[in-house]
């Protein structure tokens, strides 16, 4: 009896032992063991679908943000905590989107993530942010880099990257990867340039809810204007409305474009104020569900491109 407990007992020390080993090689970032799927949180949908696209079927990830809503403002649930204590990895967008009631530095804090070595990698690193102009956010940065293809790109390069550091032994795999997906975005990129180049340069103003579209419309040859500017508590005011009410009259604009992810209302009250008709919804903070329009990155900046388009040659 004592020879089998002492061999019982040397079974659990080796296994102990093993476990310690692979927990000390996993947190060194130097390889992940096993052939284990990487571990990956991202914070919103869309940074889901480039980092997905980036590491194929090399990666495991949880989004936190839900499709469809804003990822501006989040509440993470104990799930997003635990998935993001025990991920190899985490992306986010940065530029301030997730900093509403600093929700993402206090879920890096609580999960561990916080440190100057964590594994936590900005996809929009690299990005020239623009910047916010309303009373009391002056400096600002705009978040919404995405909505520029250009920007889309670095975005899948960081991920690469990101990726590679974390798991080096799949580096060839990651850069073919994300080799293929940055191609289509470049094809996307040119053509969204050939359709806008189409409409003349006095129509390419672009008005929505939230101004959104600054990144865009640098890309593109668009004027942004918008609502409100940022989401926050206060939009949809009878100033920002009044403003916009005589910009839509003054320039002759055409057609209205409504987010997916915004109350439609502010927006309808324009188009009743103005009689200009809203000529489609577009995409900013998320995809659309999947199997519907706009569910990955490329198809919400198609979706975007000719709606867009189509909108304003009406």
């Amino acid at each position: 009896m004592v020879k089998k407990n002492v061999i019982l007992t040397l079974i659990l020390l080796f296994g102990i032992f093993l476990l310690a080993a692979c927990s000390q090689e996993k947190e060194s970032g130097s390889s992940i063991s096993n052939g284990d799927k990487v571990q990956v949180v991202t914070t919103y949908s869309i940074v889901y679908d480039i980092v997905q696209n980036v590491g194929g079927d090399l990666v495991e990830i949880h989004s936190l943000a839900p499709i469809g809503s804003n990822p501006h403002e989040y509440d993470p649930l104990p799930e997003d905590v635990q998935k993001t204590t025990d991920a190899d990895v985490v992306f986010y967008n940065g530029l301030n989107l997730e900093a509403g009631n600093a929700w993402f530095d206090k879920l890096m804090e609580t999960a561990g993530k916080d440190g100057d070595d964590a594994p936590v990698f900005r996809m929009s690193e690299g990005v020239e942010p623009m910047y916010l102009t309303t009373e009391g956010k002056e400096g600002e940065e705009d978040p919404h880099a995405w909505l520029s293809i250009k920007n889309g790109i670095k975005y899948a390069e960081n991920a690469r990257d990101g990726l590679i550091k974390i798991d080096p032994e799949n580096e060839e795999i990651y850069r073919k990867n994300a080799e293929e997906y940055i191609s289509k975005l470049e094809t996307l990129h040119a053509s969204a340039i050939e359709q806008f180049n189409e409409l003349p340069a006095e129509e390419r103003i672009l008005v929505t809810s939230e101004g959104a579209f600054k990144y865009f419309s640098e890309a593109y040859g668009f004027r942004a204007e918008y609502i409100w500017e940022i989401n926050q508590e206060n939009q949809g005011t009878p100033d920002q409305i009044t403003r916009i009410v005589d910009i839509i009259k003054e320039e002759g604009i055409k057609g209205l474009f409504l987010e997916t992810s915004i109350d439609p209302r502010s927006m309808e009250a324009v188009a009743d104020e103005t009689g200009v008709t809203i000529m489609g919804k577009v995409f900013t903070d998320s995809l659309g569900a999947p199997g519907e329009d706009g569910d990955t990155y490329i198809n919400m900046m198609k979706w975007n491109i000719n709606t867009i388009k189509d909108g304003l040659t009406k």
